[in-house]
């Protein structure tokens, strides 16, 4: 299976890597657009309990509106997603999806610079997260 985001393992309580997150992305120049909150979600609408996990729908609009400009259709595949979870040992770890992954389905090397430029300010938000190191390529989640 290809991999399809950048993981990292970060130090800290849930709650605070979720706004350090926030905050880094922001340095970034994205904004979260949305925040899904899915382990009060399942239990929700599920009366499943779920570790510790957010979605966080983040935006760039500068190099959103570049790559629309390119490619109309490519709001299907926007915004960029960011996860916040409970690792099965306890710590937190932050996956950012891989642009560079996400844009290949869409064969236009046009977007290669912005897909490279997006990937880099989502690694740089993330290893701003204190005790940030780049996780395996696959093991627990």
């Amino acid at each position: 299976m290809s991999e399809f985001t950048i993981r990292y393992t970060v130090d800290g309580e849930f709650d605070d890597v979720v706004d350090a997150t926030v905050d880094a992305l922001g340095e970034e120049g994205f904004g979260v657009l949305c925040d899904i909150d899915v382990q009060a979600t399942l239990k929700e609408k599920l009366d499943a309990d779920f570790r510790q996990y957010r979605i966080l729908g983040a935006c760039n609009p500068p190099l959103a509106h570049e790559a629309l400009r390119e490619e109309l259709e490519l709001g299907a595949l926007l915004p960029c997603n960011v996860v916040v979870y409970e690792r099965d040992d306890g710590s937190v770890g932050v996956s950012a999806v891989d642009p560079g992954v996400m844009l290949s389905v869409v064969d236009n090397p046009q977007l290669d610079p912005v897909a490279d430029e997006v990937a880099d300010r989502l690694s740089a938000a993330v290893e701003r997260l204190p005790g940030a190191t780049r996780a395996p390529a696959s093991g627990d989640d």
